[in-house]
């Protein structure tokens, strides 16, 4: 019987390029890059038509659909409009990133090599964000993306008294700057090991399913995970917009 294998909590190193390593999440999120570069070029390739039809009438139903979802959180159009760019390319990165991480190859093609005196698997493709560093990248994208916002629409004094406060005049609003501080950076931890804990989980379901009973038994398993996928880029997406919205409102 074939020893079980279990998947390393970081990437591996497929190649180099120089000092460069090209890591086999790397690959999966630069197929996700390309695979919406396509469908952008295919989408602009259509042009735009007053009475829509096939992948534009596809399009405006998922954005507009979105658009008011966001748009009831937010409760003003105007900054959701300015939201809207980002939290979306949030959604649909994640998604596809989650979706692809479950087609045939990701963790199963690959090669052995000696590590340690062991000999280790090294698949070439594995879901994007298996690799805590991967969604500590995009939670730093998001809650970057909030202060910057913050400062934007409200200012440097108004948005940086909500975390500055003088001690002397007010002692409690100041103590209850410093959690707010604090929680702009748990903020990115929250994030990250989220988004890694379910979709790094979901990869060693799916591998040992696999292997205990192949074929069939992980088919209900896949159909779990595709719907996990799609949920973590909603909670990523819903709660950078919360998160938009908090920052760009003003301290009382």
């Amino acid at each position: 019987m074939a020893e079980f294998v279990p998947p390393t909590l970081a990437s591996e190193t497929i190649a180099r390029i120089g000092s460069f390593e090209v890591r086999n999440t790397l690959i999966a999120s630069t197929m996700v890059i390309v695979f919406w570069v396509v469908v952008a070029l295919f989408v602009r390739r259509r042009k735009y038509a007053m009475v829509p039809g096939g992948i534009q009438n596809v399009m405006e139903m998922l954005i507009g659909g979105f658009f008011n979802f966001f748009d009831g959180i937010v409760g003003d159009e105007k900054k959701t409009r300015k939201f809207f760019p980002l939290v979306m390319t949030i959604f649909f990165f994640v998604i596809v990133s989650n979706w692809m991480g479950l087609l045939p190859g990701f963790g199963s093609i690959g090669f052995w090599e000696t590590h340690e005196g062991k000999e280790i698997f090294v698949p070439i493709f594995r879901s994007t964000f298996a690799d805590v560093n991967m969604t500590l990248a995009l939670a730093l994208i998001s809650v970057t993306s909030v202060q910057i916002f913050g400062f934007a629409m409200l200012g440097l004094k108004r948005y940086g008294g909500k975390f500055f406060v003088n001690p002397f005049r007010d002692f409690i609003g100041s103590f209850v700057g410093i959690l707010e501080l604090v929680s702009e950076f748990s903020k990115m931890i929250s994030f990250s090991f989220r988004l890694f804990g379910n979709i790094f989980a979901g990869e060693i379901l799916l591998l040992v399913i696999s292997f205990l009973v192949p074929y069939i038994a992980p088919l209900p398993f896949y159909g779990l995970e595709l719907f996990v996928g799609f949920v973590q880029a909603l909670v990523f997406a819903f709660l950078t917009v919360v998160f938009l919205k908090i920052a760009t409102t003003s301290h009382h």
